[in-house]
């Protein structure tokens, strides 16, 4: 029986014959009424000491040893079961398997439909960016969501009038060589979609691979720090042509 709550066959062995008489015996004596090899008596009985199967005692410089009583096993062996079996309905049995494919998207409807979608959906973090005018399909339900507790922070290419938090504006500069237009949303560091113009057309990409996520949410910062430095010290790199010219050819 003991088997079956995990205990080995020595160790079994060595409570059988403790138990049968419920009498003190030294190891020399458990291992002729065990019949567990002397070589493995004294690690058998640490174990069953460990386990609090066995109790120990020292008479006269000698360790004896007696079995807990049967009673007592079962009402430990019962604890321990009904502890388990708590732990076990507290764990996770399905593990999530996530979609880690990049999946491309046409029509500018279907993609403002899936970026309003996540942004409804999201849990605890949005980070969005666009040009003004898609900007403001997409405003009210963000504001909705900061005043939900979810964190946002977003920028905007062009003016934009809002209670957001940390939204960045971007005016662009009509030297910009290119800038082009574009949406990119990353919702709780799990999921993004980026969505760019290409052939007069509106075409995106969406995806939970979390390199794809990392790369973009590096993107999304490199946006609103340029934003940030080119709006505070613009007076300044104006005068230095280099470094102008270079900031021009960034896309933002």
């Amino acid at each position: 029986m003991l088997h079956k709550f995990g205990f080995s066959q020595y160790e079994s062995k060595v409570y059988e014959a403790l138990a049968a008489t419920m009498q003190p015996m030294d190891a020399t004596m458990i291992v002729k009424h065990s019949g567990v090899p002397k070589a493995k008596i004294y690690e058998v009985i640490s174990r069953m000491v460990e386990k609090g199967m066995v109790m120990e005692s020292i008479s006269e410089k000698k360790k004896l040893y007696t079995a807990l009583a049967l009673p007592l096993v079962i009402e430990k062996l019962t604890a321990e079961f009904q502890s388990d079996i708590k732990e076990l309905e507290q764990q996770k049995l399905q593990k999530e398997i996530v979609d880690d494919r990049v999946w491309s998207l046409k029509a500018d409807t279907s993609i403002d439909s899936q970026i309003k979608q996540m942004i409804l959906d999201a849990n605890s973090t949005i980070r969005y960016s666009s040009w003004k005018d898609d900007f403001h399909k997409y405003l009210p339900i963000l504001e909705k969501k900061e005043r939900e507790g979810i964190s946002v922070e977003a920028l905007a290419v062009g003016e934009i009038r809002s209670g957001l938090n940390h939204l960045v504006i971007m005016e662009p500069n009509e030297e910009h060589v290119s800038l082009e237009r574009f949406r990119l949303l990353i919702v709780d560091d799990a999921e993004v979609i980026f969505a760019g113009v290409e052939n007069n057309a509106w075409q995106a990409i969406k995806t939970r691979s979390q390199p794809f996520v990392r790369v973009f949410t590096d993107y999304f910062y490199h946006d609103v720090l340029l934003s940030k430095i080119t709006t505070k010290y613009n007076d300044v790199l104006m005068k230095d042509k280099e470094i102008m010219a270079q900031l021009l050819q960034l896309r933002y």
